[in-house]
């Protein structure tokens, strides 16, 4: 039995990497029920899986074909809503390692509240993130001693914080050390040089979806393959047109305060156990907040997640 790595779907075939190296074109054996998990794909990319050697009758085709026979458990995996069926999901990648959100103060902004229901929604997949902050060649004095107080609050919480440039190459060697041997998922708006990062990285390495994957555009981008790109120095990054911040789970209200983890921690304190930390009394995460020990940004977006607004601001 042959043990590979899913690296591309195409929907009924799967491009597996096997353990040295080779490259083989599998279809999957029967039907397989993940479970607990509705879905319109039984593997994905990133599926570490069991396959066999098939035959290759075809004279005009070299592949190697296989046979995926079993999946091995997931540690996590990325889902959005099928698109034909609304009660079923398509997973678009399995065992993420990393999810890199590359961000900018500005050449675009990108916002505190953007980079927190990111954040939130990878707490809800048990994704580590990294965060970088791309284009500090661009910033003035203020937006430089502003990009500090950033990094502090995130630092503080938990989150690896990387500067880079592209232009100067300042923070490359350690944004290499820190997706290497890794399955990084690549996130961030339009124009924040998520693939000019990367090509740096990976002269050669085409990432075609990614400048305009984070923009949703009705209509667009509609295909479900996806795929694992190898770096050369080790690890992959993925490729895939269906990732917008994971496509947001829907949350239940008690469970958003989970997903940000200085207020689940502090929450504990609070004088109700199923306290909301908007309106009871004897709340700890907002005397938390009063104090600065919770930063106030942070807690606009909880708040904003809780009332279903991404530009909430709560009257103070």
């Amino acid at each position: 039995m042959n043990k590979g790595l899913v690296i591309k779907s195409t929907g009924s075939w799967f491009t597996v990497e096997s353990e040295n190296g080779e490259l083989f074109e599998c279809k999957i054996k029967g039907k397989f029920r993940i479970k607990g998990i509705k879905s319109t794909n039984p593997v994905a990319v990133g599926d570490h899986v069991e396959f066999t050697v098939q035959d290759n009758n075809s004279a005009e085709s070299e592949k190697n074909i296989g046979l995926i026979t079993a999946i091995s458990k997931r540690k996590n995996y990325i889902i959005r809503r099928s698109q034909n069926l609304s009660k079923q999901s398509h997973i678009i990648a399995a065992n993420v390692d990393q999810a890199v959100l590359v961000v900018t103060l500005a050449y675009p902004e990108t916002s505190t509240t953007f980079i927190d229901r990111f954040l939130a929604s990878a707490e809800a997949y048990r994704i580590p993130v990294l965060l970088v902050f791309n284009k500090i060649d661009r910033l003035n004095v203020k937006q430089q001693t502003y990009l500090e107080s950033l990094i502090k609050v995130y630092s503080k919480i938990g989150y690896k914080c990387i500067q880079t440039s592209a232009t100067t190459q300042f923070g490359m060697e350690v944004l290499k050390e820190a997706i290497k041997d890794k399955i990084n998922v690549v996130n961030g708006h339009s124009g924040v040089g998520k693939s000019t990062l990367i090509n740096i990285l990976e002269p050669g390495l085409k990432l075609k979806t990614m400048d305009i994957s984070d923009v949703h555009q009705t209509g667009k981008h509609t295909t479900t393959y996806s795929s694992l790109h190898k770096l050369n120095f080790g690890g992959y990054v993925i490729d895939t047109p269906g990732i917008k911040a994971f496509g947001m789970l829907e949350m239940e209200a008690w469970e958003i305060s989970h997903y940000f983890p200085e207020i689940f921690k502090i929450s504990s304190e609070c004088q109700y156990n199923n306290c909301s930390h908007t309106h009871e009394p004897g709340c700890a995460v907002k005397k938390a907040v009063e104090q600065n020990e919770i930063a106030e940004s942070r807690f606009i977006s909880y708040l904003g997640l809780l009332e279903g607004d991404e530009k909430y601001r709560p009257a103070f």
